[in-house]
């Protein structure tokens, strides 16, 4: 155990044990907000539930090598943990009289996660890896092919290390998190079981919306303010899709401001690509077929999930707004 911080660190999988034991021999609650580190307000909105909800709040840091592809941004991502740890002794929640701050920092190393090894090309890999078929491959992962299985093996590892009790995931992630909630249930995970994988709001920029993302970091003064236009998007194909509008119509709404932005953008000589805006079943993924709208709504189907990425220069931004009962299956 290290003492970087006011907050103790469990730097090794020896020691998070050791301290999950204890948890276990008190009968305490233990949250989990698994994070890659450079802590934003949507991170720590994450933290401050958890200890609303649990004895104890435990915070990963870990930057997973094996939900980077070879080309994408494992060297560059941002790595900033003594501010992180700052940011985390200031979260504090007060229940039942008593305060609460983060227990404990999990912070492992790469060998300690991959003790076979790791590398981002999937075909060199070798070890246990978990794929979560048929779903994993729609929506982002048909962008990013091998994102969900470095996703899926990492929690799983985070999961059996930590054993929480509760576990906290964002919005913005949202395919992210309900591929772990299935992930739960069908490998019936005890610690957290399925119905206690939690997905909490989109954090946002309070004054245009912008989802807050570690890699926001990345977008230059030029581009940050076109880089809003997904969620203006996404926010136009949801007033259609309310107003009855037909899928196909919702995501016309959609690609008309984003191409209007495009068009600004490019007049500042900022690149500006969108990769996708799409509207999908929140249980299957599968995309929705433009008479479904009206059929989804008449059976109770639950939400629907309206999604896309965009590119600003080099950095990949995604969004969500998820339309429908979202206490039902979201």
């Amino acid at each position: 155990m290290s003492t970087l911080s006011s907050i103790p660190i469990l730097d090794s999988v020896v020691s998070c044990r050791a301290w999950r034991n204890k948890a276990f021999d008190e009968k305490k609650s233990v949250g989990f907000v698994p994070t890659m580190g450079a802590l934003h307000a949507g991170h720590l909105s994450l933290v401050r539930r958890s200890l609303a909800e649990n004895d104890l709040t435990v915070v990963s840091i870990f930057v997973n090598p094996a939900q980077f592809a070879p080309h994408e941004d494992l060297r560059t991502y941002p790595r900033t943990l003594p501010q992180d740890l700052e940011r985390l002794e200031t979260q504090r929640v007060t229940v039942a009289n008593v305060e609460r701050t983060p227990s404990a920092v999990f912070l492992p190393a790469v060998p300690d996660m991959y003790p076979s090894g790791i590398n981002q090309d999937v075909s060199l890999q070798k070890g246990a890896f978990v794929e979560i078929t048929g779903y994993s491959h729609r929506m982002e992962g048909a962008s990013r092919p091998t994102f969900f299985r470095g996703v899926a093996t990492v929690v799983t590892k985070l999961f059996n290390i930590v054993q929480p009790t509760n576990a906290y995931f964002g919005q913005k992630d949202i395919q992210q998190a309900l591929l772990l909630r299935r992930m739960c249930r069908d490998l019936f995970f005890a610690y957290p079981a399925a119905d206690r994988v939690h997905i909490v709001p989109t954090e946002r920029d309070p004054v245009d919306g912008l989802a807050l993302s570690s890699r926001n970091v990345y977008l230059s003064a030029d581009e940050r303010p076109f880089a809003v236009a997904l969620y203006r998007a996404l926010q136009a194909a949801e007033s259609a899709w309310i107003q009855g509008a037909t899928k196909q119509e919702c995501i016309a709404m959609a690609l008309a401001v984003v191409e209007h932005s495009k068009t600004q953008a490019a007049a500042k000589g900022v690149d500006m690509k969108l990769d996708y805006i799409e509207i999908n079943d929140s249980e299957t993924f599968e995309i929705l077929n433009d008479g479904e709208h009206k059929q989804s709504e008449s059976l109770g189907k639950g939400p629907v999930i309206l999604s896309g990425a965009v590119w600003m220069g080099k950095t990949r931004l995604i969004d969500n707004i998820v339309i429908g009962d979202h206490t039902s299956r979201v």
